[in-house]
């Protein structure tokens, strides 16, 4: 019996100069988007800036949430349901990206594609919906009836409604996740896994519906 699998689409605004720019093209208040394979949000990939305060170095990054750079960061969360296979092809999927992770470029002019509904092709670049919604493709699952290279967050917010289990401060649901807040060195981690947190707290977090909870 292959039970099923969640995978987290993770919305978030942090509020900074380029989230703004960002904010202009897709008109959303959340506007970075990211797939994470586990409730505590401990391996979550997206395309984003790889420095904290170098938003013009961007690209395949593994996001690491419990840096202070995403202490006052809003964030919706939502799960979605897929199979055991599914779940492997689109984490497999995302590795393979991960061990050729120089590879990637951020890509800018597709935001400009989105805001003209035109596609531009730009070789192995992506902006960050775009890689999500790239992913799901990997599998049956279609959370946004649409090309990848135009879908934005605030596609991901209104066809995933249903789906949402969090919405409020990306930090408070990380205590609740990890039981403490932990600060790593870097904006983003390796390819190596993060240890576990204690899962029961997700459960509870879950079934007492918290406050931001919809």
């Amino acid at each position: 019996m292959n039970a099923n699998r969640n995978i987290y689409v993770v919305l978030t605004g942090t509020g900074t100069a380029f989230s703004g720019i960002i904010k202009w093209f897709t008109k959303a208040e959340l506007n970075h988007a990211s797939i994470a394979f586990d409730s505590e949000l401990s391996e979550v990939y997206s395309f984003g800036r790889k420095k904290a305060y170098n938003p013009f170095a961007a690209g395949l990054i593994r996001e690491n949430f419990v840096h202070p750079f995403y202490n006052s960061a809003d964030c919706a969360i939502y799960q979605l349901s897929v199979s055991k296979i599914e779940y492997e092809k689109m984490y497999n999927h995302v590795k393979g990206m991960m061990e050729q992770q120089d590879r990637y470029k951020y890509h800018l002019l597709g935001l400009i594609g989105v805001l003209l509904n035109v596609k531009i092709n730009r070789e192995d670049a992506y902006f960050c919906s775009h890689f999500v919604a790239s992913v799901f493709e990997e599998s049956a699952v279609q959370p946004v009836a649409k090309p990848s290279c135009f879908v934005t967050p605030e596609d991901f917010a209104a066809s995933l409604r249903a789906h949402k289990i969090f919405s409020g401060k990306l930090s408070y649901y990380m205590r609740r996740a990890h039981g403490k807040t932990v600060h790593t060195s870097g904006l983003h981690t390796s390819g190596s896994a993060v240890p576990a947190s204690v899962a029961a707290r997700m459960i509870r977090l879950q079934e007492e519906r918290v406050e931001g909870v919809v």
